[in-house]
């Protein structure tokens, strides 16, 4: 009681610790999800889902209708390398409190608001540029918004790791999830909605007004997440783990140092060495094939994902059809893809469906090649968004579930961090180089490359299915780390 009014953050407990199902009707087995938990999880979900669609797909077709090259668009995609290093500085975030804002709210709720204060900010920024003026500009501003969502990212996956017990982490996904994609919908379809509206009738010249009107709109949809994160509680910090306490004794031994320094050493072994000290000691030799795997396996649809809207666009699709096709259904066969994924992974094995899902994304990306081929057409346009996005449903929920299973829950907001940073960042700058292979090669064999990059990932997936140990359940890891603490 002293240590909270201390610190003056009021802690929520748990949520429903330990429930118990099996009885329940199916009322009640769903009220979890209107629990206050899921529901702040259902709304960080959409903040965390609207900036990152701004500065990616949608940014990349308002550069493409202002008569930005192919190639700089490429090479605007590179802003989103910011997701790839957010691992650099989230041990701050993890760790470093903030001025008066950590005491008047706590750690998590603190660097939550900061990162998406600076997000409306940077949006709002990007609103008041023109590209076709100030390239650059945009560019700052893009970057701005990516640094700070990536922020917000570490944040909200330590928030949710926090927040409920690992049994409870599936319900607190799903709404994390059904918020993201409804952000995504909103920053793509509503986006280019939002433009077409504020635009001229004939809509076949360039206006900077409709998306600087679309933009702002977006910069005012980030209140929600402001909302909810000065309406939360503050998690239950975790608990200390056997690693830091090492780092813990070693202070105590060399007390004869300057504090200052002590400090220093003793934070930053905590923080910094010990998530990736115990990756390394629990996977040996085989980390580097898992690290390998983790950077490739998205490489095929993110290298083909950043030509997409400029392809439609090429090919004379407007933007109500590209709104209702591949933002509208496309989000709709992605969550199908991932709710089939759920499915086969409990009868199956995460392995086998991250196995079939890749082959599923890079196969995909050919009936691409073949609407290059035959132009526009709606049918063919509709079965290849379909079929593309449930593949890529089915890879997201399979990858997520890999992940999960790689993590140390001592260390679930640094180690994801790392994992989902390494997934981003060598598939970004790879795709960084898509417009330069459009332009010099054209559309049907850019996406059958972006296919056949995927052969590598296939061969690392089968590697470390053999070569490393089976997934490891936490409990077994939290028993050893206690052992370690004991000796």
């Amino acid at each position: 009681m002293q240590r909270r009014k201390i610190e003056g953050i009021h802690k929520e407990k748990p949520l429903m610790a330990n429930p118990d199902f099996s009885s329940a009707s199916l009322k009640t087995f769903l009220s979890i999800y209107l629990h206050r938990r899921a529901v702040t999880l259902f709304f960080l979900g959409f903040s965390a889902g609207l900036p990152i669609m701004l500065v990616f797909s949608s940014l990349s077709f308002w550069l493409r209708e202002a008569d930005v090259s192919r190639s700089t668009i490429g090479f605007f995609s590179w802003v989103g390398l910011a997701y790839g290093l957010k691992w650099l500085w989230s041990p701050l975030i993890d760790r470093m409190p903030l001025p008066l804002l950590t005491r008047l709210m706590g750690r998590r709720r603190a660097w939550l608001l900061l990162s998406q204060v600076a997000i409306t900010l940077s949006l709002m920024g990007m609103a008041a540029t023109d590209p076709v003026a100030d390239l650059w500009t945009m560019a700052l501003f893009a970057v701005f918004v990516a640094v700070s969502s990536a922020s917000q990212d570490i944040v909200i996956d330590a928030y949710r790791i926090e927040a409920a017990e690992q049994k409870l982490q599936a319900a607190l996904a799903a709404a994390y999830m059904l918020g993201y994609r409804l952000a995504m919908i909103l920053a793509t379809a509503g986006v280019l909605s939002i433009a077409a509206f504020f635009g001229s009738a004939d809509g076949g010249t360039y206006e900077l007004i409709p998306w600087q009107m679309a933009y702002l709109f977006m910069a005012g949809f980030m209140s929600i997440g402001i909302i909810t994160t000065l309406a939360i509680a503050e998690p239950h910090a975790p608990t200390q783990p056997a690693m830091e306490k090492r780092a813990q004794q070693w202070m105590e031994q060399h007390v004869h140092l300057p504090l200052p320094i002590l400090r220093l050493v003793t934070w930053f072994y905590g923080a910094v060495i010990c998530p990736f000290m115990d990756f390394f000691s629990r996977y040996r030799w085989q980390a580097l094939l898992i690290l390998a795997l983790i950077s490739t396996y998205r490489i095929s649809d993110v290298v083909m994902g950043i030509m997409a809207n400029p392809f439609y666009v090429d090919l004379g699709y407007s933007k109500q059809e590209v709104a209702a096709i591949t933002k509208v259904l496309g989000v709709i066969m992605t969550l199908l893809g991932a709710g089939i994924a759920g499915v086969l992974i409990l009868r199956l094995g995460i392995m086998r469906i991250l196995f079939l899902s890749g082959v599923l994304v890079a196969v995909t990306n050919l009936l691409f090649s073949w609407l290059a081929l035959i132009g526009h057409d709606l049918v063919w346009f509709t079965a290849a968004i379909s079929l593309d996005n449930l593949a890529g449903g089915m890879a997201a929920a399979a990858f997520i579930a890999y992940l999960s299973s790689l993590t140390n829950i001592s260390y679930s907001a640094t180690q994801y961090a790392l994992f989902s940073s390494i997934m981003a960042l060598f598939p970004k700058f790879i795709a960084g180089f898509s417009g330069v292979l459009v332009d010099h090669l054209g559309y049907a064999l850019f996406f059958a490359i972006s296919a056949l990059m995927g052969i590598p990932t296939l061969i690392l997936i089968a590697l470390a299915w053999r070569y490393t140990p089976a997934v490891e359940d936490n409990r077994s890891i939290k028993e050893e780390n206690v052992t370690m603490a004991q000796k």
